[in-house]
């Protein structure tokens, strides 16, 4: 008697964890509903699901309480949570090792454990439903194959449910690369000693790097060379509270600009003394060195979207020109894209990050032409939702990046684009990139080669010379050497 006391004691404290567990879930899900919807489309596995799991994972959870609340039903409460349960493991599971990202956690308490904590959290009350089933079913064997019926169910939902978010969100586009024989030849690694390099500028004879945990320094690599030198150049004003400081190399020229302060310094590298140019500008996104006295930046417009504009910086006058972007969506997140200039031709070069679409203009933002890279995503396929509790726009689904990367070396734009083409080799995805070329004056695309991987790490940036593409790729600088055939592409103006 004392013993069946203990065992439906036992059983009751599991129930009523679980009542409480998924009545707390579910409600906080329901009153913070919009962010949840927000956060559950941004799902690298689910996404493509998010409409209809945002609403029907709270009923779950309110239902399969409600079935613990009564007794008589309590076996099959039991299972369900069980199974529940097993989902949410597996999901997690999914997303720590095979998902692209990890994205943001759910809400609540949940909210404070990380994703490895929360999954043996949800390990542990699998095995307290299991306690519970194991006390309340004295049928071993219709409790083993119950047990094993609901386990091989959730496994083969969470999969299924991956696999088929996986063909929705990523369906191979229908184009076709070429890759002709060693058009770029890796040619050595040079160990950086930290990842938080980026491309500065560059010269006829040594490349230049910004360091975004040292913004005062600037490092020159001879090309030839291998000659490393430090540079540490003075601020000439202090006051501002910079934010978000880069650094742009334009020999004899360098110049210093936040756009989030917003100000602009310049300075001469055998100076190395940087002089606050103007204060009187608008605050912008991203900037391009046009030469010593003229910027492109991208700005926001009183709606709150991307405009291109030419800024002046000898007298802070700055012309926008609103014709270049073209807003599908919101005008914001689906025209965000790289700047990318080439002085040998004095063409602007926008690339967008969402769409198949690059765009050419002249050095005081005059409409050249529009061009297409080869893929096929014309559209923009985000999603956008305004979230009132936290007051801003946000991702509502993970975006389908096309081009992740760019750069521009004369006449030829070389993209790092992130959509595998048809009949290439799936196993080259996860070894290296891809780096399509194309032919600004022409608007045509000329070739593909590979970038691959060292120890795993991606490629951060790339910067082009009349014989070399350098990519940085975690802490390490890598070289590719190009073949006569691409070189004789190079056109000047």
């Amino acid at each position: 008697m004392q013993l069946e006391r203990i065992k439906n004691s036992v059983v009751l404290t599991v129930c009523c964890l679980y009542v409480l567990l998924f009545v707390y879930a579910a409600v906080s899900k329901l009153l913070d509903f919009e962010n949840f919807q927000v956060q559950l489309g941004q799902s690298p596995l689910l996404g493509a699901f998010a409409g209809y799991l945002a609403w029907g994972i709270p009923a779950i959870e309110l239902i399969i309480a409600a079935v613990l609340s009564w007794s008589r039903f309590r076996k099959g409460g039991l299972l369900c949570a069980f199974g529940l349960m097993v989902m949410f493991s597996i999901y997690i599971h999914l997303i720590l090792n095979y998902s692209s990202y990890v994205p943001c956690s759910c809400g609540g308490i949940l909210e404070k454990m990380n994703w490895t904590e929360h999954f043996y959290f949800n390990i542990g009350f699998c095995l307290l439903a299991l306690l519970a089933l194991s006390l309340l079913i004295e049928d071993r064997v219709y409790l083993v194959t119950r047990v094993v019926a609901v386990f091989t169910f959730s496994v083969v939902l969470m999969v299924g449910l991956f696999l088929e978010s996986e063909e929705i969100i990523y369906k191979r586009n229908n184009f076709v690369r070429r890759f002709p024989p060693f058009p770029a030849k890796r040619e050595q690694v040079v160990e950086l000693d930290a990842n938080s390099y980026y491309f500065a500028g560059k010269s006829d004879s040594a490349l230049y790097f910004g360091n975004t945990t040292a913004p005062a320094l600037i490092t020159e690599l001879g090309t030839s060379s291998g000659k490393r030198t430090t540079y540490h150049f003075q601020i000439s004003d202090t006051l501002f509270k910079f934010l978000n400081v880069k650094l742009v190399v334009d020999p004899p020229y360098f110049f210093v600009y936040d756009g989030k302060v917003p100000c602009i310094f310049k300075g001469r590298l055998d100076q190395l003394q940087a002089i606050l140019q103007t204060e009187k500008i608008p605050g912008f996104t991203k900037a391009k060195v046009v030469d010593s006295t003229t910027l492109i930046m991208r700005t926001l417009n009183q709606s709150r979207e991307n405009v291109l504009a030419t800024l002046d910086i000898a007298n802070g006058k700055v012309q926008t020109a609103p014709q270049l972007l073209e807003k599908q969506i919101d005008g914001l997140f689906d025209t965000d894209g790289i700047l990318n200039y080439s002085p040998s031709l004095e063409r602007f070069v926008y690339v967008y990050y969402y769409r198949n679409q690059y765009v050419i203009a002249d050095r005081r933002l005059n409409l050249i032409d529009r061009g297409n890279t080869i893929d096929t995503t014309t559209q923009a396929a985000i999603k956008i939702e305004y979230v009132r509790s936290k007051n801003e726009r946000k991702f509502s689904a993970p975006p389908l990046l096309v081009n992740r990367l760019s750069t521009i070396h004369h006449n030829l734009l070389f993209v790092n684009s992130t959509l595998p083409s048809r009949y290439e080799e799936k196993r080259m995805w996860s070894n290296a990139h891809v780096i399509d070329v194309y032919d600004v004056l022409s608007k045509s695309y000329a070739m593909s080669f590979y970038v691959y991987k060292v120890d795993g790490d991606k490629i951060d940036d790339i910067l082009v010379t009349d014989t070399h593409l350098f990519a940085i790729v975690g802490s390490k600088l890598v070289s590719y050497r190009f073949s006569p055939e691409l070189v004789n592409q190079f056109k000047r103006k």
